[in-house]
């Protein structure tokens, strides 16, 4: 049975995922809003509900290898590959760009999936496509559980999101979160994580 809209946003206010405040994203914006995948994903039962709708979405597009930029998609692609019983890697940064390491290869046009947690601005889903496309394989879809562009993010023509959310985001200089001094936190593994101002 498919998971509904609510469903899903059940499952991340359960596991306190979904968070309020004021933090800065990944790619620079400051958010009201954040959704740590990390703390849903620790539960079984909903990485594998959540993974197996990414995968039934995929399951006819003869895909032969997932890949996923680290850390945050490398527990939701290997789940997602598991389910498609297909190869997993993960792409890393070293020296700030993204590549492929520790032997993890792709055979030219051999058929990928690339799968993410949360997608904001699409750059580390589009530097994955890179390097796919790079290595002579085949982009077949891109997959996440939560799209903060609402859509927006165009970065296949086969693209898939379980939680499209329209999240409001705010240049640093622009942000009345700042004017109003909220602590900015930069989420992330460690309990506190206030940015110095």
């Amino acid at each position: 049975m498919a998971l509904s809209h609510d469903d899903i946003l059940s499952m991340f206010r359960d596991s306190e995922a979904l968070l309020q405040g004021h933090f800065l994203l990944t790619s620079g914006k400051h958010s009201p809003n954040y959704f740590q995948c990390a703390k849903v994903l620790q539960y079984p039962k909903y990485l594998t509900s959540l993974c197996r709708e990414l995968s039934e979405q995929f399951k006819t597009s003869n895909i032969e290898t997932v890949i996923s930029p680290a850390i945050g998609g490398v527990i939701v692609g290997t789940e997602v590959g598991r389910q498609l019983n297909v190869k997993t890697i993960f792409a890393e940064r070293k020296d700030g760009q993204m590549q492929l390491r520790r032997g993890f290869s792709l055979k030219k046009g051999e058929r990928v999936l690339v799968v993410e947690d949360v997608i904001t601005t699409g750059g580390s889903v589009k530097e994955v496509i890179e390097i796919v496309k790079a290595e002579g394989a085949e982009v077949c879809g891109v997959a996440s559980i939560v799209d903060r562009s609402n859509g927006a993010v165009k970065l296949s023509e086969n693209q898939c999101c379980l939680l499209p959310m329209e999240v409001t985001m705010y240049e640093p200089e622009s942000c009345p979160l700042c004017r109003q001094n909220i602590p900015l936190v930069k989420p992330g593994s460690r309990a506190s994580n206030a940015v110095p101002s």
